[in-house]
């Protein structure tokens, strides 16, 4: 995921709007579904509920996140930042 140039800190919303084009017919299809919509410089965070009326989540995270999580968990480059 890229940053806009002009990214804000966190964007949030209590619903979102899909756009989908039919890859039969081309046409488009708008719907605007009950999700919660979180985004920051980690990634994207989806909340909504399943198929049972449990909450779940779906998380898509940044390059910048996965990198933040290579290093903690020793995985990261062996350069060090501090000497």
């Amino acid at each position: 995921m890229e940053k806009p140039d002009s990214f804000t800190e966190l964007i949030e919303a209590e619903s979102v709007t899909l756009e989908v084009i039919d890859k039969n017919t081309g046409r488009v299809y708008r719907r605007t579904l009950p999700i919660t919509y979180k985004e920051s410089d980690n990634g994207i965070i989806l909340k909504g509920e399943n198929a049972s009326g449990i909450e779940s989540d779906l998380v898509f995270l940044s390059d910048t996140a996965l990198t933040r999580i290579n290093d903690v968990i020793g995985k990261g480059s062996d350069i060090h930042r501090c000497d």
